[in-house]
Parts: C-alpha cells; sequence; structure tokens
C-alpha cells in the first residue's frame, strides 16, 4: 500500500500565490507517483478571495483539504493545528508565499527515506533584505548559545515530520508552541535541507516587528532559564558594586572632608542606570509570566469554521485542541 504524504500550507491574505502554489505541489507530486498526498491549506480568517479560490481548488481536486478558522489566530496556532490534523505516514510543512520552495519537497522525502523522522529546511542564503538577514542569524546565534537544548540554526521551520513526531506533538498538548525548539527537545536526529530563501514576488509579508518579537521571545523563554538566573547574578553584582562605590565616596569623604564633593551628576547617573536595569528586568520577567499565563489558560489553538473534504466529523481521527464547528462540515468533491 502506497506511503501518504500530509502537506500543510497555512495561509493568509495569499490570493496572488496560492494558486501558483497548488500547480507546483501537484508537479512535484506528479515525480513521486508511489506516494499518495493529500494538502492542508489551513486559512487564517483571510480578508481577501484566498478562501473563494481555495473553494474552487477543493471542488475540482479531493486531495485538497481545507480549514477555515473563526478568525485570525496568529502565525504560530494556526499552522501547528493543523499539523496535528493530518493523518500522513509523513507531513510536510510550507509557507504558502513561495518562499519555501515546493520542489523541496522531493529532498525531504529523500531525507526521510534514508530514515530520518525530521528534516528542516535552512536558509544559509536568503534574498531578503541585507539586515534582516543578519539579524535573523544573530537571534539564531543567541538562542542557540543559550537554549538548554541544541537547536538548528537558521531553520526556517519548514520540513518533514514522521508520523512518530507528529504523535509526540499531539501528546504534548501546547497551546503556543516554539515548533522549531520542540521538534530539537524531541531528540530525534534532525537532517537539514539548505536553501536561498527567495524574496517574496508577490503580495505582502505577513510578519511586522510584534510578530518577530513574539517569535523571539518565545523561544527564549520556551527553551532557556539562563536570562531568569542571570537577573539574579546581574542584581547580587550590582549590589557589591553600589555597596563599592558608596565605601569609597565614604573614605574620600572623610580623608577630604572640606575639599570632596559628591556633586549631583553622579546621583542621576546612578538613579537613571538603576532604574532602566530594573525596567528591563522586569519586562524580561513578565515574557516568562505572560508565557506562564498563556499556557495555564489552557485554549484551543484555533477554532474552526468550516471544513471541506474531511471526512466526516463522527469517523475524524480525534486531535488535540481540535474544535469542529458543528453542522459546517463540508464533503466537496
Amino acid at each position: 500500500m502506497a506511503k501518504l504524504i500530509s502537506i500543510v500550507t497555512p495561509c493568509f491574505n495569499e490570493s496572488e500565490n496560492i494558486e501558483e502554489l497548488y500547480r507546483r505541489i501537484v508537479g512535484v507530486m506528479e515525480k513521486l507517483p508511489h506516494y499518495e498526498y493529500e494538502h492542508i491549506c489551513i486559512d487564517n480568517a483571510s480578508t481577501d478571495d484566498t478562501v473563494p479560490k481555495l473553494r474552487a481548488i477543493a471542488a475540482a481536486d479531493p486531495r485538497v483539504k481545507v480549514i477555515i478558522n473563526a478568525r485570525n489566530f496568529g502565525h504560530i496556532r494556526s499552522p501547528y493545528h493543523a499539523l496535528l490534523q493530518t493523518k500522513g505516514d509523513a507531513t510536510v510543512l510550507l509557507a504558502s508565499d513561495l518562499q519555501d520552495p515546493p520542489e523541496m519537497i522531493e529532498e525531504f522525502i529523500r531525507k526521510w527515506e534514508e530514515g530520518y523522522k525530521t528534516v528542516l529546511a535552512v536558509k544559509p542564503e536568503s534574498q531578503e533584505s541585507a539586515l534582516m538577514f543578519f539579524v535573523r542569524k544573530a537571534y539564531y546565534r543567541l538562542i542557540t548559545r543559550i537554549s538548554e537544548v541544541p537547536l538548528v540554526q537558521n531553520a526556517t521551520g519548514a520540513g518533514l515530520f514522521d508520523r512518530a513526531v507528529i504523535d509526540i506533538l499531539r501528546q504534548l498538548q501546547d497551546p503556543y508552541p516554539y515548533f522549531r525548539g520542540l521538534l530539537c527537545e524531541i531528540g530525534f536526529p534532525i537532517a537539514t535541507v539548505p536553501f536561498n530563501q527567495p524574496r517574496r514576488t508577490r503580495g505582502i509579508t505577513k510578519n511586522n516587528f510584534y510578530t518577530l518579537y513574539d517569535i523571539a521571545m518565545l523561544g527564549i523563554t520556551n527553551h532557556s532559564k539562563l536570562p531568569l538566573r542571570l537577573m539574579t547574578m546581574a542584581g547580587f553584582g550590582v549590589s557589591l558594586l553600589s555597596l563599592f562605590t558608596a565605601l569609597v565616596y565614604l573614605v574620600a569623604k572623610l580623608i577630604f572632608w572640606d575639599s570632596f564633593q559628591v556633586g549631583v551628576a553622579p546621583l542621576l547617573i546612578g538613579i537613571f542606570f538603576f532604574g532602566a536595569v530594573q525596567t528591563f528586568f522586569i519586562g524580561l520577567l513578565g515574557e516568562y509570566i505572560g508565557s506562564i499565563h498563556t499556557k495555564v489558560r489552557n485554549m484551543p489553538l484555533v477554532i474552526e469554521r468550516e471544513r471541506i473534504n474531511f471526512q466526516p466529523a463522527s469517523a475524524a481521527k480525534p486531535s488535540y485542541l481540535s474544535v469542529p464547528a458543528a453542522g459546517e462540515e463540508t464533503g466537496m468533491a
């Protein structure tokens, strides 16, 4: 019996790319006739005509399955939810903006056939802006150094994951995961597929400062306690420095009682410096508390408004945080 490959492509306002993405995936899978496949598109409440195009594609091709979210649940939760809905022997995750070329699927499957349960796309080179690429590489180096487990540098999140990996992810029940970190924590050997990431040619990027900051802080708070320990050590070090400075000023004043003047400038500089350090540490501590708050709320990854081309809800394979909308399951073929 032919093995099944599940291909997941998260979508949000990708009307200009979704049809080409579908055609290129079909072209790749036609070169792999010994595999069957399903293509799951999860739409994060697009405001353009992405959903009508997905409906048309699904109506013509039953291998295409569509999940339409009730609202925009963010760039972390929506793709992860779609991964948990797959039923393939292996699952491929690709961005729908074509910056993860679908042609990499062949290389992913080749590595999987060699025995790797996790295959990740990495971009040692990119056609994005030089400044942004530098910032990303610097972050990857930082998170690799402070993480409690070795992370794969320059991984985009695209890749292939064996059914065993997906089953473990279902058991973890993480409502807001740092996906690349989770894959490394699982511990299976990871194969990498390097590629030169192309520049986006159509549409606009959905990443902004907030989304990039969110991912960056998620990676730190989920996979490292080092910042918390640095706070403790820094507080101890600053207290010793303050004590030493106070003793120096006391001795100087006792020796040069009439001529030694402290002045206002050192006091102001000290107040602003220690205030800035405290604010920074409180903010970092707040990130950890926010991460804990997100997890203890245990909210669903997404709420689905509609499914297309999936099997009936009563026969569907249950998975964590899957909330089918009653009466909205459709079976277009």
